[in-house]
C-alpha cells in the first residue's frame, strides 16, 4: 500500500510518500498557517500519486490512545481535549488531519502517536509519587516521547547487527533539538527520560531538561516569575542554549568552544555529562546492555558526542572504532571490534515508521 505521511511541525509541514520503506516523493512548506490555509496544500498534494492510506504524526495520544488508530470525528474530539497536553504540537497535528481530511475525504487516515511505543512501560516506571487522587484525576504519568524515532532505530539497529529484537537489551539515544533516552528490553519500551511533557530528562537545544521541582517553586516565589514566562524559560532560553549564550544549535556550541568560549565548553560538558548520567539509568532499567543506538541530528552528526559518551561507557563493554565513528553516515556499525556492546548509528525515519503503522491499522 502507498502511503501518504503528514508530519505538522509548529509551523511547518512536511508530506512523504512511501512505497514500502521507500520514501518516493516528499515536499515540505517551512510555513504552514494551519487548517484554513488549503490553497499550498491543494497545491503539493496534486503532485501526490494516488495514495491507500494517510498517516499523521501526533506528539501526544494522552491516557485514551496508547496504540495508533484509525481516524474518525470522535478520535478528533478527543484530540481536541488534550491540546493543553502537547500545545505546540498537537493543535497543529488536528489542523493538518482537518486540512487533507478535507481534500483527500475518502482516504483512511491513521494517527501514529509518539507516546505510544511508551505505553509499556511498566507501572513502576511510570508512575509519580504524587497523591493517587491527583494521578487519578489528572492523568499523570511519564508519557515519554520521540517513540516513533525510537521504535524505528531499536528495529533497525537489531537488523543491522543481525540479533532478534526480542533478545536485546537497547538504549536508544534519540538526540536532536529534543532529546530523550529510551530502554528496551524485548522490543518494547520499558522506561524513558521524558515525562509528563517533553520538557524532562536530557539537556536540549533550547530546553533545560530535569531539574529540582524545588527550584522551580523557588524561582516562583523569589524570583518573582509568573508561570507563562517561567514556562517560556525552561522551554525556549534553556539548555544548550541558555548554558552557552548561542542559539543552542549543537554546531553554534562548537563553534563557541572551539573560537575560546567558556561557557560552551561548559554547555557541551554539562550536556556529556546528564547523556551519560541517564543512560545508566536506562541500562539498569532495560538489565543491561547488547545495543547502544544513535539517532537524530546530533546522534547521527556528531561523532564527538559519542566518542565522549562511549569513553566514559567503558565499563559497560561500550567502545567505538575511531575511524568508523568519524565517517559514519546513514546505518552504520561504529563498535569496535572488542567491544562487548555493540555501538550503532542509525538515520532517523519517522515516517517510515508511521507508514508501517497504517498499514498495520488499516489490514485490521
Amino acid at each position: 500500500m502507498r502511503v501518504l505521511v503528514v508530519n505538522a511541525g509548529s509551523s511547518s509541514l512536511k508530506l512523504s510518500v512511501l512505497d514500502a520503506e521507500e520514501i518516493t516523493h516528499q515536499t515540505t512548506l517551512e510555513r504552514w498557517d494551519g487548517a484554513g490555509d488549503l490553497g499550498q496544500l491543494r497545491s503539493l498534494l496534486t503532485d501526490v500519486p494516488d495514495v491507500g492510506g494517510i498517516g499523521h504524526r501526533v506528539v501526544h495520544g494522552g491516557p485514551r490512545f496508547r496504540e495508533s488508530v484509525r481516524i474518525d470525528h470522535d478520535v478528533v474530539s478527543y484530540l481536541d481535549s488534550i491540546a493543553d497536553l502537547a500545545p505546540l504540537h498537537n493543535p497543529r497535528a488536528v489542523a493538518a488531519i482537518r486540512a487533507v481530511g478535507d481534500l483527500l475525504p475518502e482516504v483512511p487516515t491513521v494517527a501514529a502517536f509518539d507516546t505510544s511505543f511508551h505505553a509499556t512501560i511498566p507501572e513502576d516506571a511510570a508512575t509519580y509519587a504524587l497523591p493517587r487522587e491527583w494521578n487519578h484525576t489528572y492523568g499523570l504519568r511519564r508519557y515519554g516521547f520521540h517513540g516513533l524515532s525510537h521504535a524505528y532505530a531499536v528495529r533497525r539497529a537489531a537488523a543491522i547487527a543481525d540479533r532478534p529484537l526480542g533478545e536485546l537489551r537497547v538504549v536508544c539515544c534519540h538526540l536532536g533539538a529534543g532529546a530523550s533516552l529510551c530502554a528496551v528490553r524485548g522490543g518494547r519500551s520499558v522506561d524513558t527520560t521524558m515525562g509528563f511533557t517533553p520538557l524532562a530528562g536530557l539537556v536540549m537545544q533550547t530546553r533545560t531538561g530535569s531539574v529540582d521541582p524545588g527550584l522551580v517553586l523557588w524561582l516562583l516565589e523569589h524570583a518573582h516569575l509568573d508561570p507563562t514566562t517561567l514556562g517560556q524559560v525552561l522551554e525556549h532560553q534553556s539548555g544548550l542554549k541558555g548554558l552557552s549564550g548561542t542559539s543552542g544549535d549543537y554546531r553554534d556550541v562548537v563553534a563557541a568552544h572551539e573560537a575560546g568560549a567558556a561557557e560552551a565548553t561548559l554547555a557541551l560538558d554539562v550536556y556529556v555529562h546528564r547523556l551519560v548520567r541517564e543512560v545508566g539509568a536506562m541500562v539498569a532499567s532495560a538489565g543491561g546492555l547488547d545495543l547502544l543506538v544513535f539517532t537524530g541530528g546530533v546522534g547521527e552528526h556528531a561523532p564527538a558526542i559519542r566518542a565522549a559518551a562511549a569513553e566514559r561507557l567503558s565499563y559497560l563493554g561500550v567502545e567505538v572504532d575511531a575511524a568508523a565513528n568519524e565517517r559514519a553516515a546513514g546505518d552504520t556499525d561504529i563498535s569496535a571490534p572488542a567491544a562487548t556492546v555493540r555501538t550503532l548509528v542509525v538515520a532517523a525515519a519517522e515516517d517510515v515508521e508511521v507508514a508501517r503503522e497504517v498499514r498495520r491499522v488499516l489490514a485490521g
